[in-house]
């Protein structure tokens, strides 16, 4: 009897979210239900220095994080009473952003006498599909872009993943902040390239495109960013004028090129027919495009999230969180922050 009212019983999580420069907090009802979703973004603060600088990403998290939490509650008119377990980013990121929001959590959830439950900022990004596709359960292939990461990842079951591809030098997102500097768009780079992107021409430069022997899922950004780098030099030296916004559309091409080829062998050679977006980059219009035109092509069944939810937030965190609480995964006092954590670790 007891069990049965166990199961019955709503599960409530408050999450944070402190991996980068977003102060997060969010309460979500079941893993699918946000009941509040608080993002204090540092981005004005950062432009100043054209990226994230990690010490000011820290003070800025200890200055918001209370505030954030009390409106996330209020916001989904509760208290700490009614949550069932506290959810937190504890890796991958930068180290003491991530310790602001481990600290907190481990703080509320001894003094409230709460599971503690550390999530894979990762998985965060895979979860936050659930929240918008009620549909969606695995298994699915999975294209995870952001400003650190550039995974093709096997989602086999909750809270179970195997990765496929990875970047082997920079991430996607990375390589955009890059090339927008270079061009003098400024930061942050995806969304300026995204909307220069729209005014040029994608086919007006040729930019190669990386193949790595052996490894047919895996991606290089690198040499792409070099090569936008050496067209800029070149074109200099010669007293040539650059169009930007054709220079901003062929080098988005290409990347967008490389992720959806990539992600189409990939979900031919595992026989999947549901591929999800994930990540910042995966609210780039040009990729959601792409990868669209390729799903319908071939008959997949395509997700991804609202833009909202393609930028760190908690409620992602909350959504993994509850998988990993019915799993039964516990964080200890000892949870600390893994800025390197590897997907699938705990």
């Amino acid at each position: 009897m007891e069990m049965t009212e166990m199961k019955e019983k709503d599960v409530v999580i408050l999450a944070i979210e402190s991996s980068c420069d977003e102060t997060a907090a969010s309460v979500v009802r079941n893993g699918r239900e946000v009941l509040s979703n608080v993002i204090s973004s540092q981005i004005d603060l950062h432009t100043l220095f054209g990226g994230v600088v990690p010490e000011l990403a820290s003070r800025k998290h200890i200055e918001k994080i209370n505030q954030v939490i009390d409106r996330a509650l209020s916001d989904a008119s509760m208290t700490l009473d009614d949550i069932t377990a506290v959810g937190v980013t504890y890796g991958p990121g930068l180290v003491g952003a991530l310790l602001v929001g481990v600290a907190e959590a481990k703080a509320i959830a001894f003094a409230k006498n709460l599971p503690l439950i550390g999530v894979h900022h990762i998985e965060g990004h895979i979860c936050a599909n659930f929240i918008e596709h009620p549909e969606l359960e695995p298994p699915f292939l999975c294209l995870i872009v952001s400003g650190g990461h550039t995974h093709l990842v096997m989602m086999k079951d909750y809270g179970e993943f195997e990765i496929i591809g990875r970047t082997r030098d920079d991430a996607a997102g990375e390589a955009f902040d890059k090339v927008a500097r270079a061009i003098g768009l400024g930061y942050p780079g995806g969304p300026k390239i995204d909307k220069a992107a729209k005014e040029g021409d994608p086919h007006a430069i040729t930019f190669p495109k990386a193949r790595i022997e052996g490894s047919p899922y895996d991606f290089s950004f690198s040499g792409l960013k070099s090569a936008v780098l050496n067209y800029l030099n070149h074109a200099r030296m010669m007293g040539e004028e650059v169009n930007p916004n054709d220079l901003a559309a062929s080098f988005q091409n290409a990347v967008v090129e490389a992720l959806v080829s990539k992600a189409m062998l990939a979900a031919k050679e595992y026989k999947v027919d549901k591929l999800v977006l994930a990540g910042g980059v995966a609210s780039n219009s040009a990729l959601r495009e792409g990868m669209a035109q390729a799903c319908a092509k071939r008959g997949y069944k395509l997700y991804f999230p609202s833009p909202i939810y393609c930028t760190d937030n908690a409620a992602m965190i909350g959504s993994a969180a509850y998988y990993e609480y019915q799993k039964g995964a516990r964080g200890g006092w000892d949870l600390n922050a893994v800025p390197n954590l590897k997907l699938g670790e705990r």
